[in-house]
């Protein structure tokens, strides 16, 4: 199997940069609808993922956290709880099926580690029902 026959690509899915703040990170989560987002830097390298929760964990460790708060704090200075591991576009379907079984979705990193999409558990499921009807 080809993880290309099953990848959402870059341009089809939603990432945050590390220099992004909470305000923006969260605006970007509500109208999205999206639990989990990939981080990456300037470059394009995947660095790791942010969640709502962690977002969330953050602010209410905080005392009197604001408005201005939320502007001046950048996503990747936020502890992560459960970050998601990425794999390689040359990954074995026995490495998909290894992480999606913890993960809702798999970034995927070409050889120089540039963030190129996500797989999702969906489209992992899709295909193995495409499969078993063979």
């Amino acid at each position: 199997m080809n993880v290309f026959e099953i990848i959402t690509p870059k341009e089809l899915t939603f990432y945050l940069y590390v220099d992004t703040n909470i305000k923006e990170a969260l605006d970007i989560f509500e109208v999205h609808k999206y639990s989990v987002l990939p981080i990456i830097d300037s470059e394009g390298s995947y660095i790791t993922t942010i969640s709502e929760g962690d977002i969330l964990r953050y602010i209410k460790n905080i005392c009197e956290f604001d408005y201005y708060k939320a502007k001046e704090t950048k996503v990747i200075d936020i502890e992560r709880y459960r970050p998601y591991e990425s794999l390689s576009q040359l990954g074995s379907f026995d490495d998909i099926l290894n992480l999606i079984q913890s993960q809702n979705f798999i970034p995927i990193v070409d050889d120089r580690k540039k963030y190129i999409g996500i797989i999702r558990r969906k489209e992992i499921l899709q295909y193995l029902k495409r499969y078993i009807k063979k």
